[in-house]
C-alpha cells in the first residue's frame, strides 16, 4: 500500500512539473493571407509569399490578399515574458 501510494504521489509530481512547463503556442501573422469561402476577416494568414498562397488556394475557390496587419503596420507587439521568480538569499 506505502509503494502504491510513493508511485502515486511521483506520478502526480510529474504531470504538475509538466503543466508547469508547457508554453502557449506563439501566434504568428505572415504577409498574405487566403479569403474568401468559409475564412473570416482577414483569412487564413499563414503564408510568407505570395506564391505559397497561390498554391495553396488553387482550385478551393479563394483568393490571395496581404494581411491587413503588415499593409497597415498593425503588428501585434509581442508577449512579455512574466518576470522570472528569485527566491531571497538566507543572510549568513
Amino acid at each position: 500500500m506505502r509503494k502504491k501510494q510513493l508511485m502515486l504521489l511521483t506520478f502526480s509530481a510529474a504531470v504538475l512539473a509538466g503543466f508547469a512547463t508547457v508554453t502557449p503556442a506563439a501566434a504568428r501573422d505572415y504577409p498574405w493571407c487566403a479569403q474568401g469561402g468559409d475564412y473570416d476577416y482577414p483569412g487564413e494568414c499563414a503564408y510568407a509569399t505570395y506564391e505559397q498562397c497561390q498554391a495553396s488556394v488553387s482550385g478551393r475557390l479563394l483568393y490571395c490578399d496581404r494581411n491587413p496587419r503588415f499593409a497597415y503596420g498593425q503588428v501585434l507587439p509581442a508577449q512579455p515574458r512574466p518576470p522570472r521568480r528569485v527566491r531571497p538569499v538566507a543572510p549568513y
